[in-house]
C-alpha cells in the first residue's frame, strides 16, 4: 500500500469507515490492503486455517472472532499458509499467537492482542459472510487498507 491510511481517508472519506478498536499490529508488513474475504468464528480457528489454506490473490481475511482474548485463533503456521497462498493480510478481532514468529512473515496482521492458548478446531462459524468489527460492518470483497494509524474498509 503505498498512500497512508490518513491521506486516503483525506481524500475518499465519505466511501470509507474507520474501524475504531485499537488493533495491535503482527507480522512484517506494516501496511497492506486488499478485498476482504471473512470469517465469523468464536475460538475455533479451523475454518479460518481452511481458507488460508486457498489462494489468497491478494486478499485480506478479516475475522470476527466476537473479541475474545481467551484463545488464539491465528499462530505461526496458520501464518505461513496464509504467506504460502498469497494473502495480503489478516485482521482479526481477537487473539494470535506465535507472534515473534509471526513478526518475521511477509504478511500484515492486526489483532487485538496474544494468547499461547489454542483454540478448538471443530469447524464452526460462518465464511463469506456480513461481519462486524467495532461499529462497521465489513462486506466480503469490500477493499480493506490497514497501516500503522489504523483500518479503513470501503463503504
Amino acid at each position: 500500500m503505498s498512500v497512508s491510511t490518513a491521506d486516503l481517508y483525506d481524500a475518499r472519506g465519505d466511501e470509507l469507515a474507520s474501524i475504531s478498536l485499537q488493533f495491535r499490529s503482527f507480522g512484517a508488513l506494516s501496511s497492506f490492503s486488499g478485498p476482504a474475504r471473512t470469517v465469523r468464528c468464536f475460538q475455533d480457528n479451523a475454518l479460518l486455517k481452511s481458507i488460508l489454506s486457498t489462494p489468497g490473490d491478494g486478499a485480506v481475511l478479516v475475522v470476527d472472532g466476537g473479541g475474545s482474548l481467551e484463545t488464539a485463533l491465528m499462530g505461526d503456521l496458520i501464518a505461513q499458509l496464509a504467506v504460502d497462498h498469497g494473502w495480503a493480510g489478516a485482521i482479526i478481532n481477537g487473539a494470535i499467537r506465535d507472534s515473534v514468529a509471526i513478526d518475521d512473515l511477509p504478511l500484515g496482521v492486526k489483532a487485538l492482542g496474544t494468547n499461547p492458548a489454542k483454540s478448538t478446531k471443530t469447524g464452526a462459524g460462518d465464511a463469506d459472510v456480513v461481519v462486524r468489527i467495532g461499529s462497521v460492518d465489513v462486506r466480503p470483497g469490500a477493499t480493506v487498507y490497514s497501516d500503522a494509524d489504523g483500518i479503513l474498509v470501503e463503504v
